[in-house]
């Protein structure tokens, strides 16, 4: 065999490793991805089953479930942590499509978490912060569509979190204060639309979300209004319009996982 047939060779086996390496880091991508989907959504059904436990002093409980988030979140990052020699350079944008998902997921539970703690929206730089080493190098560069995505899904945590609660200590007023908050959400999301692809899907489900919510405060203001009553009946009148809601946001989730493109099975 001359020396060019051999340089020939030799050059095709290159790209083959090459092809081999890149396939091998693609479905290690994946798999990552979806152990932080899955472990993102154990801690929003975490944050959810805090929430909905009795407690004297909400502002303490709130304070609570976000510890406890931001604690089991920490697995999240150190997966993170130990992929981002994969994601280095461009190839992070190369395989941006299989870590997506499970970056949105990710955003969606941290920001529930925040939001329980503080109030208030979490912003881009502070996620970013979390996926950084302790030196504040970031691990690779948060997409801005995937911090919007993210919190697009978590009007829809805010919607269920209002109404499951709406009848117990502070619930009411929790549910007014989470229906100003998605509805400047639902005002500011709206700016970026026509640069975000998925993000006007995303915002019709916000819409409905907001509606359920809502629907919900206003059946407070009325019943509030119509009677003079204690408390403790005023929660029982509107815990019983709780089915209704809770059924509506149900299916809302159910839609929401069977119609969602997790962006994974076209990967193989």
């Amino acid at each position: 065999m001359s020396s060019e047939c051999r340089s020939v060779q030799n050059t095709f086996i290159q790209f083959g490793q090459e092809l081999d390496d890149q396939n091998d880091r693609r479905e290690r991508l994946i798999k990552a991805s979806r152990d932080i989907t899955n472990l993102s959504k154990k801690v929003i059904f975490l944050l959810h089953r805090i929430m909905n436990e009795d407690a004297q002093d909400v502002l303490k409980h709130s304070k609570y479930a976000y510890e406890r988030g931001t604690e089991k979140l920490r697995e999240v990052q150190e997966i993170y942590a130990t992929i981002k020699a994969e994601l280095q350079g461009d190839l992070f944008w190369r395989h941006h499509r299989p870590v997506s998902p499970g970056l949105q997921e990710y955003v969606e539970a941290l920001s529930f978490a925040h939001y329980l703690g503080h109030g208030t929206l979490m912003t881009f730089t502070q996620v970013q912060c979390t996926l950084s080493d302790n030196n504040g190098v970031p691990y690779f560069p948060l997409p801005k569509e995937d911090y919007l995505l993210g919190l697009s899904d978590l009007t829809g945590e805010l919607m269920r979190f209002a109404i499951s609660g709406i009848a117990r200590r502070g619930g009411r007023t929790r549910a007014l204060q989470v229906c100003n908050f998605v509805r400047g959400c639902r005002s500011d999301f709206d700016r970026f639309t026509p640069f975000v692809r998925e993000l006007r899907k995303k915002q019709i489900v916000t819409n409905q979300s907001l509606e359920k919510i809502e629907d919900a405060v206003y059946a407070i203001v009325v019943r509030s209004s119509e009677y003079d009553l204690p408390p403790e009946m005023l929660d029982d009148i509107i815990s019983r319009s709780i089915p209704r809601f809770a059924s509506g946001s149900a299916k809302a989730k159910c839609s929401r996982d069977v119609g969602s493109d997790d962006g994974h099975e076209d990967d193989y």
